[in-house]
């Protein structure tokens, strides 16, 4: 996909990836790049660096994205790129007292945000993308969706659910020519990444976010389901399938790692 002459959404475009996939989206030739967050003066600045519009938008509440979309399309014509990219970094306790946590507002708001987010703009979108022969979707997941998050289970459940969510999104329709792509890095040098303790995930090549979105044109451009912008998380998949016994004592080293680091 060229995004040239096109209508994006960026979800969560105020900063970090979603600033930069603006940025990038703007560079090549996008129509108009509509940047929605909740920060919605940062979300301003951003669409007036790119001649873009802004919406507040709180991605865990449906009727949010309904106006979003609602009022993109009323005001720029049809959205053929909507990256549900919007993303939190809450729940991380590195000693992993107990997976199941100490309540449920961490689950519920991780699961609000990093899956029915993506539920949402599917429902509101692939009626129209069908309508009028298709469409794109990009979502922004993680690694952590292949692999897992050591030190957070609501951010790792929740992110292998938008790991198949996207794989049926993909799957389902296909066949009207609306197309998927999950963007799955590791370690970025954003605000959210510089939130929660240091792991595994910050210490195999932390990425500038000007280079993710980089890897996001050259992904679109070749329609890939899954973009990696760490290449090495190729290898770390096919090592957890070939072997999970191996690979779950692995991970639970580099637990055992950070339970000394931070138990000093």
């Amino acid at each position: 996909m060229q995004v040239t002459g096109k209508v994006v959404v960026v979800t969560g475009g105020a900063n970090g990836i979603g600033k930069a996939l603006c940025e990038a989206f703007h560079s090549a030739g996008a129509s108009k790049v509509v940047v929605a967050d909740m920060d919605s003066s940062n979300a301003r600045a951003v669409a007036a660096t790119v001649d873009g519009a802004a919406f507040k938008c709180d991605v865990a509440q449906e009727k949010d994205i309904a106006h979003v979309i609602d009022e993109t399309e009323r005001q720029f014509g049809p959205i053929a790129l909507f990256c549900s990219n919007a993303g939190i970094g809450g729940g991380f306790d590195p000693m992993s007292v107990n997976a199941g946590g100490a309540s449920d507002e961490p689950w519920q708001r991780s699961w609000a945000i990093h899956v029915m987010a993506h539920v949402y703009a599917a429902r509101h979108l692939v009626p129209r993308m069908k309508a009028r022969g298709g469409g794109y979707f990009l979502n922004t997941i993680s690694a952590a969706g292949l692999l897992s998050q050591v030190g957070s289970p609501a951010y790792s459940t929740t992110k292998h659910a938008a790991v198949g969510f996207a794989e049926n999104l993909a799957i389902s329709h296909k066949a009207h020519n609306i197309k998927v792509s999950i963007l799955c890095p590791q370690g970025v040098d954003t605000n959210m990444l510089r939130s929660i303790p240091k792991g595994p995930q910050s210490g195999d090549g932390d990425l500038a976010p000007e280079q993710v979105a980089k890897d996001v044109l050259a992904g679109l451009d070749q329609e890939t389901f899954l973009i990696l912008p760490h290449p090495q998380v190729l290898g770390y998949m096919r090592k957890k399938t070939e072997n999970y016994d191996r690979w779950i004592g692995g991970m639970a080293k580099i637990q055992a790692k950070m339970r000394d680091e931070f138990g000093k």
